[in-house]
């Protein structure tokens, strides 16, 4: 066990801190779909509800184009494309190209931070990322309280890259993943079914993996910061492995961090817009809206419409959250199921996107068939 003391609080100490709580760069632009000037993702982050709610996708940048697979041939390596800015940039420009989204989200990877940290970080062929593993007390004593962000500065410049592209009402997001989510990446070394590594770290020395978070934490609130300043409109915290967590655990490991970042952003920009996503949070998304005080929450597909619209949505806006295997599927089952979004939704602040990301085998005409039918809509 470390010894250090851990910075969170103690889980009943939190559980009754959540129950109490139940930067518009304007800028010249020539991609995007029409001549408006204010920016509709941003208008619904800031509390306003939209006719034809914005959309845009998560991985919207990604191998279903053609154009993406052709970049990433000449780019080599998944980290070379992430780290060239002009390329990154490029692919982060294609699909607002051609499909006009609301919204550009940066092409660059959760990873980056534990790169940054001097892990090594590589992504193999049909195997996803693979990082040196967090396995001992020695290893995650030795890791780097502070990232190298000289490492990072590709990032910042692909985004001041598209923003100078982007349409004046297309918004730029900047992104990093939730402490939990990348620590279970660098405790197993790679991705599992359950992450079952990391879970185990915080049942058997919870004060080991507390160490690890609080450096993600810090680390992150600079690489938002950095994004922001760079030019970012927004930003959006992806924990895509909340959902293994149960009720205790996911108080201490994703509620609480999460809550830290989004308080270190504002610290330094009052108005920074935040949107989170504890994919598979389910009942316990009111308590991670309430304490987190993200403006969005981003929802999958398993997400109970009642009570998003009674407990979430009427105090943050929703986006989300259509299932991509429906997108995949297209035809009358897409439009059935992107009209249960909007029936569900499209009466409170709602950002349509995925319950997750966009899955490589996509038909093109399936995103443009979902495109057409939500800005076909009127709520």
């Amino acid at each position: 066990m470390l010894n250090q003391r851990s910075r969170f609080a103690t889980v009943p100490a939190l559980a009754n801190s959540f129950a109490a709580c139940i930067t518009d760069r304007k800028k010249p632009g020539t991609i995007g779909l029409t001549e408006k000037t204010t920016k509709p993702l941003l208008e619904v982050l800031g509390g306003r509800r939209l006719e034809i709610p914005p959309i845009w996708m998560m991985r919207q940048a990604g191998r279903y184009l053609p154009e993406y697979r052709q970049t990433r041939t000449k780019a080599g390596g998944f980290l070379d494309l992430c780290f060239t800015p002009e390329l990154a940039a490029e692919v982060t420009l294609q699909p607002i190209r051609r499909f006009g989204f609301d919204a550009a989200i940066i092409f660059s990877d959760i990873l980056v931070i534990p790169h940054a940290l001097g892990c090594e970080v590589r992504f193999e062929a049909g195997e996803g990322p693979r990082l040196d593993p967090l396995d001992t007390a020695a290893k995650i004593t030795a890791l780097a309280a502070h990232a190298d962000f000289r490492k990072l500065e590709p990032v910042y410049e692909a985004l001041g890259r598209v923003r100078r592209e982007l349409a004046d009402h297309v918004a730029l997001i900047g992104f990093c993943g939730a402490p939990w989510t990348i620590a279970t990446y660098m405790v197993a070394g790679q991705g599992t079914t359950d992450q079952a590594p990391a879970r185990m770290l915080a049942y058997r020395d919870p004060e080991a993996l507390s160490h690890i978070v609080d450096v993600l934490v810090e680390n992150s609130i600079e690489h938002l910061l950095g994004q922001l300043r760079a030019g970012a409109d927004c930003v959006q915290i992806f924990d895509t492995w909340a959902g293994v967590l149960p009720p205790r655990e996911f108080l201490r490991w994703s509620i609480a961090p999460t809550a830290r970042i989004v308080e270190g952003v504002r610290a330094k920009i009052p108005d920074a817009k935040i949107i989170g996503f504890p994919r598979g949070a389910g009942a316990l998304l009111p308590a991670y809206v309430g304490a987190t005080k993200v403006d969005a929450v981003s929802i999958d597909w398993a997400a109970e419409p009642g009570l998003i619209r009674e407990r979430v949505q009427s105090r943050v806006a929703v986006q989300g959250n259509l299932d991509p295997l429906a997108l995949i599927a297209g035809g009358d089952a897409l439009d059935r199921a992107i009209d249960d979004v909007l029936s569900n939704y499209a009466q409170g602040r709602l950002i349509f996107n995925l319950g997750h990301g966009i899955l490589p085998e996509t038909p093109i005409a399936h995103v443009e068939q979902m495109v057409r039918r939500v800005r076909d809509f009127r709520g």
